[in-house]
């Protein structure tokens, strides 16, 4: 799709269609319910399912599939442009059927998963039918060369040990992809390979299930997973031996820019409501929309959220212009970065303005502050990222001539 700033009208429709419907019948479901990862629950089945069906009906269920997964193949523009609105709703990409991590999970089985795999796993992920877990990062272990999980093969089967920390929705996952180190000796990124295992495989424990927050405990969704010699078919490895970091740009790139916008969306909920705070709220006989302190709150948070939102954009548009994460590398991990800064910042002066009504549980901003920390985090550590955008002088711009420098360093 080409990009002037302008959506197509065609494509318009169904934005404006997506944001009416979340709005009115999807964000409700926020106040009513649990965990939007409970695919059986009664209250689930009665409310939610119907509205995936209204989905369905108008073609955008699982739009980031392509074609042949039965999705409409949108590029990932056109995703980030509905993602922005299903942001502003926990339950919106679950009636949308792109929620994560079952988004990225499907699209690894689809392009190396077996036959068997796909049959048993596929087709119901992508119906909305069950829940999966991506089993990656480790208690002890910040990069994959430190990596411990690992799997030895033993005839046909591969055999498991080890630990994994934050296996988000392994208590509702019908299977795990869990990264394992399969060769020990290569580099650090050709040392692990992905393997599904069925989470009621003998040898599956999941030691407790971490909540973020204030959340009771034993109540969080990122399970602690210990693996003890779990036997699966060796038909379960995912892409060659020793190429699971490799697999793992499958769901990562895009999966990163949907983050991205849905955090816009949360964003633009946060200044939405800091906007009407100004305008009904009344203090020393004028309203906080006439406080020049204020004022720059507001504006500040303009600024920063459209020019992320804007850099994410571009980013979209990239990688469907090069069809290659590769040549987007810097562009994606940039938007990374400056995700949890200005969605903290945002939602901090939002905060500020609402007084002690920000900070009660009767709005939902303390646990959107404490989601921009999470997106720090999330899919590697926004310092990571930095390194990506910085990586080596070598790729900077040509540094000016010396001639053009002053005694004092400067221009």
């Amino acid at each position: 799709m080409a990009w002037d700033f302008e959506t197509d009208a065609e494509y318009q429709v169904l934005l404006d269609w997506t944001a009416d419907f979340v709005e009115k019948k999807v964000a409700p479901l926020d106040m009513v319910l649990g965990s939007a990862m409970q695919y059986q629950d009664p209250d689930f089945i009665r409310l939610v399912r119907p509205l995936q069906q209204e989905v369905k009906d108008m073609g955008l269920w699982a739009c980031h599939l392509g074609p042949d997964l039965g999705g409409l193949g949108f590029g990932q523009l056109k995703l980030a442009l509905l993602n922005e609105i299903l942001g502003q709703s926990r339950f919106a990409s679950v009636v949308f059927g792109c929620q994560a991590p079952d988004t990225g999970n499907a699209e690894i089985l689809a392009h190396y998963g077996s036959d068997e795999i796909k049959a048993k796993y596929l087709q119901p992920l992508l119906n909305g039918e069950l829940a999966s877990s991506y089993s990656m990062s480790e208690p002890h272990a910040g990069g994959p060369e430190e990596f411990k999980c690992s799997a030895v093969r033993d005839g046909d089967e591969w055999v498991i040990n080890g630990e994994k920390w934050f296996s988000s929705n392994a208590r509702f996952a019908s299977f795990l992809i869990v990264m394992v180190v399969t060769d020990p000796e290569a580099s650090a990124h050709g040392r692990a390979s992905m393997i599904v295992v069925p989470t009621d495989t003998p040898g599956v424990e999941i030691i407790r299930n971490v909540g973020v927050g204030d959340e009771p405990p034993g109540h969080g969704t990122h399970a602690y997973v210990r693996y003890t010699d779990v036997r699966v078919p060796k038909q379960n490895l995912l892409g060659p031996r020793g190429q699971g970091f490799a697999v793992a740009q499958t769901r990562l790139g895009g999966g990163r820019v949907h983050h991205a916008m849905r955090t816009v969306g949360q964003i633009k909920r946060a200044f939405d409501m800091m906007c009407q705070r100004a305008l009904s709220r009344t203090t020393k006989g004028e309203m906080l929309a006439d406080k020049q302190m204020v004022q720059e709150k507001i504006a500040d948070s303009w600024i920063e959220m459209e020019a992320f939102r804007l850099l994410v954009l571009r980013t979209a548009w990239r990688i469907d212009q090069f069809n290659d994460y590769v040549k987007v590398r810097k562009d994606i991990a940039a938007i990374k970065a400056m995700m949890p800064k200005v969605y903290h910042d945002v939602v901090s002066r939002c905060i500020q303005v609402h007084g002690a009504l920000g900070v009660s549980n009767e709005l939902p901003l303390s646990g959107m502050l404490l989601s921009s920390y999470v997106m720090g985090i999330a899919d590697g550590k926004v310092l990571c990222d930095g390194e990506v955008v910085f990586e080596s002088p070598s790729s900077w711009p040509s540094a000016p001539a010396a001639s053009s420098i002053s005694a004092r360093g400067g221009p």
